[in-house]
């Protein structure tokens, strides 16, 4: 803490920064921001600020002046978190002395709506730890509280959590006193984990459940005992409950469960394609078809079975000649059109 109050002080002891520095208010939250930086911090605030679960809607009023630093660029950010951040960190919060440090920068923020949840998650630490007052609070809950509530636990988490399961990356769930990994992932996983916890435990009475826990646990209760007031079920046997539920819920069965409407979604796809590369197939064949010789064409002429031999047709045979005259009876010949006999012009035929 005195490290992170001589880095501030020493910061704003520049004369450089002590009057660039611009700030917007609302309710005792204060965003503080270089020159270029007004648009994204107006448009942060508003709604960071909402109402948190189980916290009292005016909780951002009742104590000292929150401070918001928006940092330009990764020296400042590194200067004005005493380099506390990890490389893969969005935010910092120290809800003791209620301040919280923000990057204004690529690559760390990617959008104003990042921005808008990093800063909402932040402030749900501080917006916990003033509620609470001298409370040691668990990691695995703050954290928890801080990710659920700015909406970090979306569709896209819990794929990830899933994922995650199938791939043996979660870490172990005997405890609700998970490892803070170092690493981007399984830190996130950690943080996922957290959220998935205060979740389920918000689930099993709502609003007034967790906020009547929330007060007993800031009126002196330990964690155990405002449990047992507000939900009948110990903390241990919370642990238990949500182990199974996590198992349950991210594991082998609900991705199955989900697989088979994936897999029956792409087996309407495939049908559909089988179809119309089925018709395409029978047009296609209907053309040829339309494009083939016929079976018997008009210049094929099936030859009747003559009453006897035409004069010729035994020297024809007698030299092995195989002419139209001298065909077998029944078979098709094909003869030049020159050589049929056809009428005269006085209605005699040729060969009369």
């Amino acid at each position: 803490m005195l490290r992170f109050f001589t880095l501030v002080a020493t910061l704003f002891a520049q004369p450089a920064v002590a009057q660039d520095l611009r700030g917007i208010r609302r309710d005792d939250v204060v965003v503080r921001f270089l020159p270029g930086e007004a648009a994204l911090a107006r448009a942060i605030l508003p709604q960071a600020i909402q109402p948190f679960p189980g916290l009292p809607a005016d909780i951002h009023a009742r104590g000292s002046e929150i401070t918001v630093l928006l940092a330009p660029d990764e020296q400042t950010f590194s200067a004005w978190t005493g380099g506390l951040a990890p490389e893969w960190g969005a935010g910092v919060a120290f809800p003791r002395i209620e301040r919280i440090v923000l990057p204004a920068y690529a690559p760390r923020v990617r959008s104003p709506a990042d921005l808008r949840r990093t800063l909402r998650h932040e402030l749900a630490h501080v917006a916990l730890q003033r509620h609470l007052g001298n409370v040691q609070v668990p990691r695995w809950f703050t954290e928890g509280y801080a990710t659920w509530s700015a909406g970090q636990l979306d569709p896209e988490a819990d794929w990830l959590l899933r994922v995650a399961f199938l791939t043996g990356r979660a870490p172990p769930l005997d405890s609700l006193d998970l490892l803070w990994p170092a690493g981007a992932t399984d830190a996130r996983i950690a943080y996922l984990l957290s959220a998935s916890a205060v979740r389920y435990l918000y689930s099993h009475g709502g609003e007034p459940a967790f906020a009547q826990m929330l007060e007993r646990w800031a009126a002196g209760a330990s964690l155990d005992e405002a449990m047992r007031a507000s939900y009948q079920f110990t903390l241990a046997r919370f642990e238990q409950d949500w182990s199974r539920h996590v198992r349950r819920e991210y594991g082998w069965l609900r991705f199955l469960a989900q697989g088979a409407v994936v897999w029956s979604i792409t087996g309407v796809i495939v049908v559909a394609i089988w179809m119309i590369r089925h018709r395409y197939n029978r047009a296609r064949l209907a053309r040829l078809r339309a494009n083939e010789i016929p079976d018997d064409p008009a210049f094929w002429i099936l030859q009747e079975p003559a009453d006897g031999p035409e004069p010729g047709a035994g020297d024809g045979a007698a030299h092995g000649t195989d002419g139209p005259d001298n065909a077998s009876p029944g078979q098709v010949t094909r003869r030049p059109d020159a050589a049929r006999p056809g009428p005269e012009p006085d209605g005699r035929r040729a060969d009369e």
